[in-house]
């Protein structure tokens, strides 16, 4: 949402731009660090719009991801019909603890020995 305002420059310019927007429903990036460094979850949830719509209502054309199977057709449908879109996927950070904190630390360890 910070930078939404381009979407009509998007469109306005006849552009052919796909966005794939990461769906969180937070500042899910910063929600994770902070609870990966043992800080309170405060302010970091909120609701979205209907992003498939928010497109639209700029002339452009929006999808939403339900499944990541779904991911790389809607991608690709986005890419061969032109013009401007966003693609809106759902992301889900549970896993980063285990991926980005306990695997790396766990390899790191082991090449240090």
């Amino acid at each position: 949402m910070m930078n939404s305002q381009e979407m009509e420059t998007a469109v306005r310019l006849k552009l052919n731009v796909v966005v794939l927007l990461l769906q969180d429903n937070a500042y899910g990036m910063i929600r994770w660090k902070q609870q990966a460094d043992g800080f309170p979850d405060f302010g970091m949830t909120f609701g979205n719009p209907d992003f498939a719509a928010y497109a639209k209502a700029y002339g452009a054309k929006g999808r939403r991801v339900e499944t990541a199977d779904g991911l790389i057709p809607a991608l690709q449908a986005a890419f061969d019909e032109g013009g401007v879109h966003i693609v809106a996927a759902p992301i889900d950070y549970t896993e980063n603890t285990r991926v980005l904190i306990e695997e790396l630390q766990t390899a790191a360890l082991g090449d240090a020995r």
